[in-house]
């Protein structure tokens, strides 16, 4: 039900269930049944945490590329999937083009990562096709940013179209990214597909004494998100915040702290069905608890 992914030298992949989705569902020529609305609240999760884990790791690849442009080894770009700063880089599958589209001057600056017909990287996953970024300047400073389109870009089985912007909003000494995704969709070859906006802002909250060691970076995550869904003949939309903020730690994989609501609703005033993701109170590990219309379940994250 959640995410899939290796941890990023700066900015870890974020791959997170966000809610307090308001849900209308149907299925396809029928009445929504309470069945039916059980059934949307968890594939509109699983959707949900299925476009978070794509966007964040082309993040992660757009931010990695180099230092001239970001931090250069996170993503695609970064060791194998360990902290150990020894560890091999692993062998490339895929090439970078760059490009100065104002020379001589050095931004606005495009690179096209190119996945070819299929690049298996360290983490499992297998990219193909072709992911083009734009960015004003190097996104750790304050007040640039990168804009990010695709040619033809899949990772595993997933089409993904739309597009990403990623915004350096630094203020205070907290150093902050806000990400946009718009009119995104993530398709599958038995005609399913997800649909998806997402508005979030990430805050670095621990580590920034250390700006060069990820070590001890933590990371808050806000915001909010909506979508549309088809898997089969169930046909889903949803709209949702983080009620609570996500706790990322860089030596975790799983996200440790915060809670996500999801509110459901059938159409019919009084008619709700409520949905509750727990993270816990901090500690590492894969479990979460799930509350959905009053029944409890403790869930593993993978």
């Amino acid at each position: 039900m959640k995410f899939i992914s290796a941890p990023a030298r700066f900015l870890i992949t974020l791959s997170v269930l966000t809610a307090l989705t308001i849900f209308s569902c149907k299925k396809e020529n029928s009445g929504a049944t309470d069945d039916d609305k059980q059934e949307a609240s968890l594939a509109s999760a699983e959707s949900n945490a299925e476009a978070e884990f794509v966007f964040n790791d082309v993040f992660d690849n757009v931010m990695g590329v180099n230092n001239d442009v970001g931090m250069q080894g996170t993503g695609v770009f970064g060791r194998s999937m360990n902290v150990n700063p020894n560890a091999e880089r692993p062998n490339s599958c895929f090439t970078v083009s760059i490009t100065q589209l104002a020379a001589p001057n050095i931004f606005p600056l495009q690179i096209v990562i190119d996945f070819g017909a299929g690049c298996e990287g360290k983490d499992g996953h297998i990219r193909k096709g072709k992911i083009i970024a734009t960015y004003t300047g190097r996104l750790i400073v304050a007040g640039n940013k990168a804009t990010v389109l695709f040619d033809g870009f899949y990772i595993d089985s997933i089409k993904v179209e739309g597009a990403e912007t990623i915004a350096n909003t630094t203020s205070a000494g907290n150093r902050q990214f806000t990400v946009d995704v718009q009119n995104a969709k993530l398709s599958k070859l038995n005609g399913n597909y997800t649909e998806w906006n997402n508005h979030k802002v990430i805050t670095q909250t621990e580590g920034l004494a250390t700006p060069d060691i990820a070590l001890d970076d933590a990371f808050t995550v806000e915001g909010n998100s909506n979508g549309r869904l088809k898997r089969g003949n169930l046909l889903a939309t949803w709209e949702s915040n983080i009620d609570e903020p996500l706790v990322k730690k860089f030596l975790c994989r799983w996200v440790v702290q915060g809670v996500i609501k999801t509110t459901l609703g059938a159409g019919v005033a009084g008619s709700q069905w409520v949905a509750i993701l727990d993270y816990g109170l901090g500690d590492c590990d894969n479990r979460a608890t799930v509350i959905i219309n009053g029944s409890t379940q403790e869930i593993s994250l993978h």
